[in-house]
């Protein structure tokens, strides 16, 4: 395969020369071999990272690498890795260490989708949480039976749904791990005991949080005694996350849900003085993750043919960006190239036209797939290219500005669109291990500290607010994605592996947090990177863009004038604001007639690649 399909007619790449030199040290033979002695992480200098733009060279490696949020985060996969630990056994190192470095975004609170591909098969490990079952489709309405403000619902214990990232990790490594399962907390208990120092990013986010110092633990562990956040560099110590971490390392996962640390957990979801929720011990005993069949589909760029996989339902983010990259191939947006490096207003229109219809059938079809049918008996039929093309029809010179959504089975699917409701969190790892198995996971508590509610050292998730508040439309039609006991909130996660079609040889592993913007920010970079054949960094860094069936969103400072004006003139209403990506990406490339692992990692973010 040609580097970055530098076939293609596209400006030629331009390597940075960071990148040129992790090449050039690559090629040198720098990498060295597992170590055969038995692991034993060693504590990294500790960067500060950015609040905001931090320009990233973009890596080079040979053997394996491995991209998350927090470079603590990646070295601690890194460390695995060159201990001769798999893809998943990295995996679960990084989010240790992004619960006690990162605890904003994802922890051992929450969930996560894991993509898993050993070279001959692809996995999907679903760890989403639940709704308790006491919990039914009036859980988020007041005592005038409508819907409650968000931000009520997410406040407290009434959010708060059973956690599944732990015991989906402990599956997944049950079938893919190498190294030891308590061998994999070491780095995140040696970090919590040590401490560690607080980034600019945590800083700022806690420092702007309302909500977080109502919780007094909470309070006591983010905020100094006056009240303000802790500074940039204090060395933040976590001595009851590490003791958590050490029962799970010892006990697996039985640990978090069951006994002591489960009964706290429902103690504050129940106790809470304002907000109680449902949450119960027996909730926590009987979670169970799922392995699901992958989603994939084909994607043809002129005469290159990929094989695109992502997480089927309760994510919408794999149906959503296919159809969007469906319906771009039945226009002409193959023939408008970057222009000066940015997307041009012709390209925007044909994307954000091709998300409103995407977005329409997201609202009414995706839900959880063991509550929910899918229209024409499958999820495929989304994807289907007859469907897409009709779909494609509908775009014009003018934008739709709301898009209606479509009917791609024979057989229709009475449930009524779900209202917009913001998402928010979460954070993405992707990683390729030195034996051939990759792994795209993406992982989150969903809003911003999720709850605000601190149990022994980690924060609750507030996953439930990801329902359709309302559980009917105003003629009464039921939400697919309404609340029901023991169901799974839809999700726009989308961890995504793309391999050759031909060959089957992986090609990338990426994703990102932004909740409903995810399906973007992951569009963008497949998109950057097949389509006009761009490094991962360099797909990464381009500007945000997107719509979800509403206004047309860029990211603010980011396009020039002209573009805003040209969208405007086409009918659409055009928001410039922050769209804060934490894309992650591993792509597979040819640097001198040698194959070679290029990362990317996002400059609105802290996140780094490391790899030998």
């Amino acid at each position: 395969m040609p580097t970055y399909n530098a076939h293609l007619p596209i400006t030629p790449l331009r390597l940075t020369a960071p990148v040129v030199l992790a090449i050039a040290a690559v090629l040198a033979g720098c990498a060295s071999a597992p170590a055969t002695a038995p692991f034993a992480y060693s504590v990294p200098a500790q960067p500060e990272g950015s609040s905001g733009y931090t320009e990233k060279p973009g890596w080079a490696t040979e053997k394996f690498a491995v991209a998350a949020a927090n470079p603590l985060a990646t070295d601690a996969g890194y460390q695995i890795l060159k201990a001769g630990g798999s893809a998943v056994d990295a995996a679960i190192a990084v989010q240790m260490v992004l619960t006690l470095v990162e605890p904003q975004s994802s922890g051992i609170g929450g969930g996560a989708f894991l993509l898993h591909s050993s070279g001959k098969a692809v996995q999907a490990y679903d760890g989403r949480e639940t709704a308790p079952a006491a919990a039914d489709e009036k859980l988020f309405l007041g005592a005038d039976g409508k819907p409650i403000p968000l931000i009520d619902g997410v406040v407290g214990g009434r959010s708060v749904g059973v956690p599944g990232i732990v015991r989906m990790l402990e599956l997944a490594h049950k079938e893919h791990g190498k190294l030891p399962w308590a061998t994999l907390f070491q780095p995140a208990i040696t970090l919590a005991e040590g401490g560690f120092k607080v980034s600019a990013r945590l800083h700022t986010l806690v420092k702007a949080d309302a909500h977080l110092k109502k919780d007094p633990v909470a309070a006591a562990y983010f905020y100094k005694p006056d009240g303000d956040a802790r500074d940039v560099g204090f060395n933040l110590r976590n001595a009851e996350l590490a003791a958590v971490l050490r029962r799970i390392a010892t006990e697996g996962s039985k640990a978090l849900h069951e006994g002591e640390i489960a009964q706290a957990i429902v103690d504050k979801v129940q106790k809470h003085p304002t907000n109680p929720g449902k949450l119960s011990m027996a909730d926590l005993a009987s979670y169970q993750p799922k392995k699901r069949e992958a989603l994939c589909h084909d994607y043809q760029v002129q005469t290159k043919d990929f094989r695109v996989c992502g997480f089927p339902p309760p994510s919408s983010g794999a149906i959503a960006i296919g159809q969007i990259l469906g319906i771009l191939k039945n226009t002409d947006a193959a023939a408008k190239p970057l222009q000066d490096g940015l997307p041009s207003a012709d390209w925007l229109h044909l994307y954000t036209e091709a998300a409103r219809l995407a977005f329409a059938d997201r609202a009414k079809y995706v839900a959880d797939p063991d509550f929910v049918q899918p229209p024409g008996g499958s999820w495929t039929s989304l994807l289907a290219p007859a469907y897409l093309a009709e779909r494609a029809k509908l775009i014009g010179a003018q934008s739709l500005k709301v898009a209606q959504p479509g009917n791609p089975g024979a057989v229709k699917i009475s449930y009524a669109p779900m209202p917009d409701q913001p998402e928010y969190g979460t954070s993405h790892i992707s990683i390729v291990d030195a034996y051939g198995n990759a792994v795209a996971m993406t992982t989150t508590i969903e809003d911003a500290f999720g709850a605000r509610q601190m149990v022994k050292g980690f924060l609750l998730n507030n996953e439930l607010t990801d329902f359709s508040f309302a559980p009917t439309d105003a003629q009464g039609q039921p939400i697919a994605n309404r609340v029901q006991p023991g169901k799974r909130p839809r999700s726009s996660m989308a961890p995504t592996l793309v391999f050759d079609k031909t060959t089957g040889e992986l090609l990338m592993s990426g994703g990102s947090p932004g909740g409903a913007a995810i399906i973007h920010y992951t569009a963008k970079t497949l998109y950057g990177v097949f389509n006009w054949g761009l490094m991962p960094q360099q797909a990464i860094n381009l500007p945000n863009f997107g719509s979800m069936n509403g206004p047309t969103l860029l990211e603010e400072k980011r396009f020039p004038p002209a573009t805003v004006e040209a969208l405007r003139a086409r009918g659409a209403e055009v928001r410039e604001q922050a769209m804060t990506s934490g894309l992650q990406a591993i792509t597979r490339g040819n640097a001198h007639g040698k194959k070679l692992w290029m990362g990317g990692a996002d400059p609105r973010r802290e996140g780094v690649v490391m790899g030998d």
